[in-house]
């Protein structure tokens, strides 16, 4: 559990170091663990690259005190980027495709940004292109673009994983987790092969979604309820890195369904979709190293859960399979 022995003088100074917790449904012989984002002060692993990305960019000269920053995003990226730059002297903007959860777009106004909404049917690359057109419209604003920008997968090498490898003294076997951005896998997955080259890795997305093209399979596409994950377009996932990771395992939306009631139920886990397909599919990672199909060369896997259930209350996530609405 994050712990802090002294007064903090921002609320910045909490994002990290969240606990690692064991996903009880694992087989005996492989322990799963899970990272418990949603410990977050914004309640989401996005706040690590809110804070990370947004002070990088101040450094850098990139973005000055007073500017803004203009971002496409499904939700808690805005939260996270408009909970620093409220304590880091920035403006936020974000562009958000309307069918994505009300809750967090009521958090990032919250927060004090302001969020423009885009037309569902043109999903997110018509967010992106519209975040880049009022960027243009402005003074001193810029795009941080998390799909595209380094500093997002640098933003998990340099606290998430670190922070695996010292609660599990360097003992991990498997990194999986699910990709939106593919900056938390990527991220963890290359400081995963500097400890050891043999640590398995395996990308998470919905069935409907296209990442495992990458690996030069050719899925169906489809919309998909599972949120946060996934992408309809590999052009817009420039930070994805085919090389770095061995498996990428589709999930479905009604397996997704299942496991989010299930981790709440039996483990106490009040998670979210896109958490529940990166349990199954850490879990099925798990067995096949425990049966030999996986040479890890620990027996431990490792992934994430991004954010809680509480933000998807209003879509019906603990409601029928048929009344979610994802």
């Amino acid at each position: 559990m994050t712990t802090h022995e002294r007064p903090l003088g921002s609320v910045l100074d909490t994002v990290g170091r969240t606990p690692l917790v064991a996903v009880q449904a694992a087989p005996d012989e492989v322990s799963v663990y899970a990272k418990l984002e949603s410990f977050n002060p914004g309640a989401s692993v996005k706040d690590r690259i809110g804070k990370y990305m947004l002070e990088a960019m101040l450094d850098r000269g990139e973005l000055e005190p007073g500017g803004t920053v203009i971002e496409p995003t499904a939700g808690n990226t805005g939260i996270g980027f408009a909970l620093a730059a409220g304590q880091l002297d920035v403006d936020a903007v974000f562009v958000v495709p309307e069918r994505f959860s009300v809750e967090k777009q009521q958090l990032m106004r919250a927060l004090g940004a302001e969020v423009i909404n885009t037309p569902t049917e043109d999903g997110m690359e018509r967010a992106i292109d519209r975040a880049y057109e009022l960027a243009d419209e402005l003074d001193d604003a810029v795009v941080p673009q998390q799909f595209g920008n380094p500093l997002n997968a640098e933003a998990h090498y340099e606290t998430t994983a670190p922070e695996i490898y010292e609660a599990l003294d360097g003992q991990v076997g498997a990194i999986v987790a699910g990709c939106g951005t593919a900056g938390t896998l990527m991220g963890m997955a290359q400081y995963a092969r500097e400890q050891d080259p043999d640590t398995y890795v395996a990308a998470v997305e919905p069935e409907g979604s296209l990442y495992s093209e990458f690996e030069g399979a050719h899925p169906d596409e489809d919309e998909y309820k599972i949120e946060g994950i996934g992408t309809h377009d590999t052009d817009t996932n420039e930070l994805f890195d085919p090389t770095l990771v061995d498996d990428v395992v589709q999930v479905s939306d009604r397996a997704a369904h299942a496991e989010v009631s299930r981790l709440a139920g039996e483990e106490g886990q009040l998670v979210a979709s896109s958490a529940a397909a990166a349990s199954i599919a850490a879990q099925g990672v798990a067995d096949r190293i425990a049966s030999g199909e996986i040479d890890a060369p620990y027996d431990t896997v490792v992934t994430v859960f991004p954010d809680s259930s509480e933000r998807y209350l209003s879509k019906g996530i603990y409601r029928s399979f048929e009344e979610w609405e994802g």
